[in-house]
């Protein structure tokens, strides 16, 4: 199967470090994610993927693999597609009803020429996944994720970490951003934390314990970040305070700008 093709036909599955169920979710695949197979685990129930959207590199069972041609895959990466911006709708998948997450690429492409493989009926929201869009609109969506639960390697309204509340939210509003805190460090421009605006990415430290994360500044000096769950606290003098509690969780290490960059 190596140097094969596949895409994501289910609505959400789980990218496994190693090829076995309890191996830790280093990402999702979403409805419409396409990827390399670079290899098949050893009893053949689990085929190892290069997502082509980010390079994350994990394990998918066999069952949950869609392949498809290279010429397809060539077409996906060519095709200005649409994102959804629901945080769930329903797709029509050759004549059967398939509920998708925020954040899904959906087939539906203004050029003529292109070539469907598949059948799909689709009228949910959604926007071309290559325009680019502003903080308001980015706020808009970012603010769906609201109160998701935290969970390692997570990308849905369901479930999701901190990078992957960041790239998705940039992902719906025309952005790349990678999958790993080392990744945005290195991308992106650094800006200080007085020139910093809405949209801005922030890097936290928790209090105490040093774990490392990231954030989107929003305004208000408000900061939305995964701690337990997607929510929104306030910055004050440069260090996270909880809405509930009161008490400060985290310290603002630096910042970097993506959007409209």
């Amino acid at each position: 199967m190596e140097g094969t093709f596949g895409v994501c036909r289910l609505s959400v599955v789980s990218v496994r470090k190693d090829p076995q169920v309890l191996s830790l979710q280093v990402s999702q695949l979403l409805f419409g994610d396409h990827y390399e197979v670079i290899g098949v685990s050893a009893d053949k129930n689990w085929v190892h993927i290069r997502i082509y959207f980010d390079q994350v590199e994990g394990w998918i069972p066999f069952l949950q693999h869609h392949p498809i041609a290279p010429e397809y895959f060539d077409q996906i990466n060519s095709a200005d597609f649409k994102i959804t911006i629901d945080v769930c709708s329903t797709i029509l998948y050759k004549k059967t009803p398939l509920s998708i997450l925020m954040g899904s690429i959906v087939p539906i492409s203004q050029s003529e020429l292109f070539k469907m493989e598949e059948q799909f009926a689709f009228n949910g929201e959604s926007k071309s996944l290559g325009q680019k869009r502003e903080f308001e609109f980015l706020k808009l969506i970012a603010l769906k994720y609201l109160n998701a639960p935290e969970m390692e390697g997570g990308k849905t309204p369901f479930g999701m970490d901190g990078v992957g509340l960041v790239q998705m939210v940039h992902r719906i509003c025309g952005y790349t951003l990678g999958h790993s805190l080392e990744t945005l460090h290195r991308h992106g421009r650094k800006v200080e934390m007085e020139s910093a605006k809405p949209g801005d990415l922030i890097f936290l430290s928790e209090l105490n314990q040093g774990t490392k994360s990231v954030g989107l500044l929003m305004e208000e000096n408000k900061i939305l970040h995964v701690d337990g769950r997607v929510r929104l606290d306030a910055c004050v003098n440069g260090n996270l305070v909880d809405a509930e509690t009161k008490h400060e969780s985290h310290t603002v290490e630096s910042y970097r700008r993506y959007l409209n960059e």
